[in-house]
């Protein structure tokens, strides 16, 4: 559907009750030129299977503990380091 500024200010509720009721996107148009488009949000199941698509477009087919060990990052040692431990103390808990 596609309807006016003017329009939509008139009858806004309305048009937002239609689209939540069919699921059909509004685009909104100002002086002939479309502006916006108005469309209802996934519902839950719909957002679980848009984040598994987006986590395999980002990951390809890894397993979830596989991605999170690929993101743990791990410390790095240097020669430095060894001479000068004091970091070491600072960042230990509780200390």
């Amino acid at each position: 559907m596609v309807i006016s500024k003017g329009k939509l200010k008139a009858k806004m509720l309305e048009y937002f009750r239609e689209v939540e009721r069919t699921g059909e996107p509004l685009i909104v148009t100002d002086h002939g030129r479309s502006v916006l488009e108005i469309r209802p949000l996934p519902q839950s199941g719909a957002k679980a299977e848009i984040l598994a698509k987006l986590r395999t477009q980002l990951f390809g087919n890894k397993t979830a503990d596989s991605i999170e060990s690929d993101l743990v990052m791990e410390p790095v040692w240097r020669e430095e380091d060894e001479a000068d431990d004091s970091w070491w103390t600072r960042s230990k808990p509780g200390t």
